[in-house]
C-alpha cells in the first residue's frame, strides 16, 4: 500500500508536465494575387494515338440441335391375287388286268398234328 501511493504520486507529476509544454507558433507569409496578365499563345497541337488493337474473337456459339426424325412413308398398295389356274383333265381308264391262274385243289384229312403247348406255371 506504501508503494502504490508513491506510484500514482509520480504518476501524475508526469502526466500534468506533459500537458504543460507551450506549443511553437511559425508565422508563413501568404503571396497576394495581383492584376492578371495577358493570356498567353495557345499551345501546340498534340500527337495522335496509335491505332488501337483489334478485339479478341468471340467464343465459339454452342451446336445447334439435332433435328427431329422424319415421318415414315406410306406403306405400298397390295398386289392383287394370282389367278387359280384350271383343273387338269381326268386321265384316261387303265386297262383291265389278266385274270389269275386257278389254284390247286386242297387235301382233305391225313397227317395233320395239332400240338398245344402247356399252360405257363403260377406265379
Amino acid at each position: 500500500m506504501k508503494h502504490s501511493i508513491v506510484f500514482s504520486a509520480a504518476l501524475m507529476v508526469l502526466a500534468l508536465s506533459a500537458c504543460d509544454r507551450p506549443v511553437a507558433v511559425v508565422p508563413v507569409a501568404v503571396p497576394v494575387a495581383g492584376p492578371a496578365g495577358p493570356a498567353g499563345a495557345p499551345g501546340a497541337t498534340g500527337y495522335t494515338g496509335a491505332p488501337g488493337t483489334t478485339g479478341d474473337t468471340g467464343a465459339k456459339g454452342a451446336p445447334g440441335y439435332t433435328g427431329a426424325p422424319g415421318s415414315t412413308g406410306d406403306t405400298g398398295a397390295k398386289g392383287s391375287p394370282g389367278y387359280t389356274g384350271a383343273t387338269g383333265a381326268t386321265g384316261a381308264t387303265g386297262d383291265t388286268g389278266n385274270t389269275g391262274a386257278t389254284g390247286a385243289q386242297g387235301k382233305t384229312g391225313g397227317d395233320t398234328v395239332i400240338v398245344i403247348p402247356p399252360a405257363a406255371p403260377a406265379r
